[in-house]
């Protein structure tokens, strides 16, 4: 089982418990307007889980999907997505009720899994993608010192309309000389 602490918040895998703390956020318009998913349905958070809890156990693990909590609460999700074992190449995201944003936790939790993926698993870089429009996703990756890359045209069609993505990486080299 992965367990990652920061300063104030603990990242731990996903459990069957989790149900209504997932869906909170989830199921939130707001909170999933420049996802490609949500917002969910009960059984659609219900196979989020399932499928999360499942992965856990797979050799060798490419995917952690973690539970953002605070004091226990679950306040969101993260996670983070190895591409490539051989080129050591992953991808991270997260998402946050709303009542959570612009309290630095998002930073925080970037933070979190960017050490996981350099210091634990050894990765030698680790991309971000968010919509051209989220101002403060692009901002948390940023404050995390990675660097944007370029923009993805038509990137991802959410709910009916294709969008831009900026891309953002930071190497292992750049991580530790930070």
């Amino acid at each position: 089982m992965v367990t990652l602490t920061s300063e104030h918040l603990v990242l731990r895998e996903f459990v069957r418990e989790d149900f209504d703390g997932v869906h909170k956020y989830a199921s939130d318009p707001e909170v999933v307007k420049f996802m490609p998913w949500g917002p969910n349905t009960r059984a659609e958070t219900r196979r989020f889980i399932q499928r999360n809890i499942q992965a856990q156990v797979v050799k060798p693990r490419t995917s952690y999907e973690l539970a953002i909590t605070i004091d226990g609460e679950l306040i969101g999700g993260c996670g983070l997505t190895i591409h490539s074992l051989s080129d050591k190449r992953a991808e991270i995201g997260y998402c946050l009720r709303q009542d959570m944003w612009g309290k630095g936790i998002a930073t925080e939790v970037a933070g979190s899994l960017i050490r996981f993926g350099f210091s634990e698993l050894g990765l030698h870089r680790i991309r971000a993608l968010c919509d051209t429009g989220n101002h403060g996703s692009y901002r948390v990756m940023e404050k995390n010192g990675m660097k944007r890359e370029g923009v993805l045209r038509d990137e991802k069609n959410i709910r009916g309309e294709w969008r831009d993505s900026y891309i953002y990486s930071i190497l292992e080299h750049e991580w530790v000389s930070g």
